[in-house]
């Protein structure tokens, strides 16, 4: 990488903690928290020291540690997250190396940075980028999230999509986990490219035989889960519904619910009992798909959107029902919602 890539990285990440900061001056003594309490003997990797494991992936382990300094001094900044990988082990569609070079291409203020990559022993890759000390699935449960930080993180979400979309790239892991924030009250970043897909990268499957086993569980489009494999970008934007949804209304709990083992029969019905079981006039473009038409599911009226997310702000009901429709065309994209976003809750409060 250039050196002038990680000169306006460095920037970017020290601006926009320095911001975070700046709104939410509690979150300085819980971000400094992060590393106060840490041993003092870790793992090396490469250049960085005393790095301790946070947390595990399907294909990668994640350590936080410090990054060298020149002056010797310990800034927010310089807390870094390593990605540990091993390409040679991971099977398709997740490929670190693909990850960074997406990265790299779609770098912008609401993408994670990507700070830098290097080899290890072992045949391992690591991706280092800055410490982000909050994940949205641990605000949610909590209920407290102030209604300008709920817009803000929507807007952030929805404008890194509308990014990444227009270049035609899609994440296909939406999810709470996967936004990462600065402070609760934002700034807001997709994260964990592991498995997305981009039309100019060599790695990527074929254009209308993409891997169905993508995404997780509960936010899994239901084109996935009847064997369509030239879904596009709006995959992205059920997702990202799924998302809005618990961030306006529900909190902890999920729109769809997979069961404890993620079958996807449990999410199809918990699918046709919420938004109703669609016939062709309500999903045409099913018709093509390979494994429709293949089961008899029971008939479930549609529910209202407003009893779904009961005593929600109209405003955020009438966003995720344009997101989460069955038929993708008609689903907003990621601009559309970004527009929308910016006006939830202006005059009244959330459910």
């Amino acid at each position: 990488m250039q050196p002038e890539y990680h000169e306006s990285i460095g920037n970017l990440v020290r601006s926009l903690l320095d911001s975070a900061t700046h709104r939410n001056g509690a979150d300085e003594t819980a971000f400094k928290d992060v590393i106060s309490h840490e041993p003092q003997t870790g793992r090396t990797f490469g250049r960085y020291k005393n790095a301790h494991h946070y947390s595990d992936g399907l294909f990668s382990e994640v350590f936080k540690a410090v990054a060298p300094s020149e002056c010797g001094e310990t800034t927010r900044s310089q807390i870094v997250a390593l990605k540990v990988t091993t390409p040679d082990m991971m099977t398709p569609p997740h490929d670190s190396k693909r990850e960074a070079r997406i990265l790299i291409a779609v770098k912008s203020d609401h993408i994670i940075p990507l700070v830098e990559t290097f080899q290890q022993a072992g045949g391992r890759l690591v991706l280092v980028f800055p410490f982000m000390p909050y994940g949205l699935d641990g605000l949610l449960p909590s209920n407290k999230l102030p209604n300008t930080a709920r817009r803000t993180i929507l807007h952030d979400l929805f404008s890194g999509l509308a990014h990444i979309h227009g270049m035609g790239i899609i994440h296909r892991d939406i999810k709470p986990s996967n936004i990462l924030l600065a402070s609760p009250s934002g700034p807001a970043f997709i994260s964990d490219f592991g498995i997305a897909w981009s039309p100019n990268d060599h790695a990527s499957e074929p254009l209308n035989e993409k891997i169905l086993d993508v995404g997780t569980t509960c936010y899994r489009p239901p084109e996935l889960l009847f064997g369509h494999g030239a879904c596009g970008t709006k995959l992205d934007i059920w997702a990202a519904g799924c998302v809005a949804a618990q961030v306006v209304c529900l909190n902890g709990k999920t729109l769809f619910d997979a069961g404890e083992l993620g079958s996807e029969l449990a999410l199809i019905k918990s699918m046709f009992e919420t938004l109703g079981t669609p016939d062709l006039v309500v999903w045409p473009e099913a018709a093509g798909f390979p494994d429709w038409g293949k089961m008899n599911f029971t008939r479930y009226p549609a529910r209202k959107w407003e009893d779904i997310l009961a005593g929600a702000d109209p405003s955020a009901v009438d966003l995720v029902s344009q997101m989460v429709v069955f038929e993708s065309g008609q689903r907003l994209n990621a601009e559309e919602a970004r527009k929308m976003s910016e006006e939830l809750w202006m005059v009244s409060d959330l459910c």
